[in-house]
């Protein structure tokens, strides 16, 4: 009996997977066509923004450089937010055992610090430099 009920529950659990991989592929094939239109969209909205960069700035290495200090800009925020917490475990957490860890945590978060306000600095500097730099 015991056997029996084995067998039946293998061949049910058999089928289920079966079952659950079609309706998941059914529906990853959906939103693949869904989101492939988004994905081109994305893409011209991307190359539209590095056209109006160099529009702006009058330069196609103007406009560049523009167009890349902005997405470091904009990607530099989760990043360094996420290397100070990590600083800050190391530091508030990690450190309240090991001291060499406490003195790692302090250099992770200056570290962060400064990067992210050199990479928020960064594109306004170069912004001012074209716009009064080059005459």
């Amino acid at each position: 009996m015991k056997k029996i009920v084995a067998v039946v529950t293998i061949l049910m659990l058999i089928a289920g997977m079966f079952l659950i991989t079609n309706k998941t592929y059914a529906v990853e094939k959906a939103i693949d066509e869904a989101t492939e239109s988004k994905i081109i969209e994305l893409k011209d909205n991307a190359s539209n923004s590095l056209e109006d960069y160099k529009q702006k700035y009058g330069s196609d290495a103007y406009g560049l450089v523009a167009y890349i200090l902005n997405l470091v800009r904009i990607y530099s925020i989760p990043l360094c937010f996420l290397g100070i917490a990590i600083g800050a475990i190391h530091q508030y957490i990690i450190g309240i055992r090991k001291l060499d860890t406490l003195e790692k945590g302090m250099g992770l978060i200056v570290t962060f610090v400064t990067i992210l306000i050199i990479c928020q600095i960064l594109p306004l500097a170069f912004a001012v430099f074209v716009k009064f730099g080059r005459g």
